[in-house]
């Protein structure tokens, strides 16, 4: 007897995608300097806007993104040395499970975006 695993949830997908929409771009400006994965974190990002990019790659990820938007995890996010290790921890794994998904064009934009962000 075969089971299916079914990976997206629309209304999970949904949540997320508000959650990430309303609380991505005011984080990252809060924290940008002090996340040593931010090209990646971008990289997923822009992923997921990518209409290339598959459902449920793009669920997996928002997903991610969700939890590091998330004012409250794990390890709080203010807490030195430590704070950003769980969000590492679950935005590699959800990389890691769908690394083929994020393409160069995803990796070059997150690079201009955290040039430009450093820069100002």
């Amino acid at each position: 007897m075969s089971q299916e695993v079914t990976v997206y949830n629309p209304r999970k997908f949904e949540r997320d995608r508000a959650r990430v929409n309303n609380g991505f771009w005011p984080k990252i400006r809060r924290v940008a300097r002090r996340i040593p994965f931010m090209g990646e974190l971008l990289a997923a990002y822009y992923a997921t806007l990518d209409p290339k990019t598959p459902l449920q790659v793009k669920a997996v990820l928002m997903g991610a993104l969700a939890y590091f938007v998330l004012p409250v995890d794990v390890i709080p996010d203010f807490i030195a040395g430590f704070g950003f290790t769980d969000d590492a921890a679950v935005l590699y794994a959800a990389i890691r499970s769908v690394a083929g998904s994020i393409r160069d064009e995803h990796r070059q934009r997150a690079k201009q975006m955290l040039d430009k962000a450093l820069a100002d």
